[in-house]
C-alpha cells in the first residue's frame, strides 16, 4: 500500500486540562501517513484519484479551529475518525505533538494507527 504524507502541519486550538489553557489557543503539530493506492492517479495524472493533501490539511485546520478538547488523546482519536469518514481513508497513522507542554521537553503527544492496511 502506498502512503500520502503530511508532515509538520501546525494548527492552533483550545486544548488542555488547566483553567488557564481553556482561555488561550495553543499550537499542535501533526504528522500523518494516509494509506491509498496512488497508481490510478499517477497513470492519469489526476488529483481526483488520490488523497488530496491540501483538502485534508484544510479540514484538519477547520477541525482544530472548532475543537475545545482537554486531551491530545481525544483530539487525535476524533480527528482520525473525521478524516477516515470524510476522505475514505482505510488506514492512517497520526502523530500529534503539543510543544512546550512539559518543561525540559520539546513536545509531548501521541501516535495512533487506525484502520486496516
Amino acid at each position: 500500500m502506498d502512503r500520502v504524507l503530511i508532515e509538520g502541519l501546525s494548527v492552533e486550538t483550545v486544548i488542555g486540562v488547566y483553567d488557564w489553557e481553556r482561555t488561550i489557543r495553543q499550537r499542535l503539530e501533526l504528522d500523518l501517513e494516509l494509506a491509498t493506492d496512488i497508481r490510478p492517479a499517477a497513470a492519469d495524472d489526476d488529483l481526483a484519484q488520490t488523497l488530496n493533501y491540501a483538502a485534508i490539511s484544510e479540514r484538519i485546520g477547520v477541525f482544530a479551529e472548532t475543537s475545545r478538547l482537554e486531551l491530545v488523546e481525544t483530539f487525535a482519536e476524533r480527528l482520525a475518525a473525521v478524516l477516515r469518514e470524510e476522505f475514505g481513508i482505510t488506514w492512517l497513522r497520526l502523530t500529534l505533538r503539543k510543544p512546550g507542554a512539559v518543561a525540559n521537553a520539546r513536545a509531548v503527544g501521541v501516535s495512533i494507527e487506525r484502520g486496516e492496511r
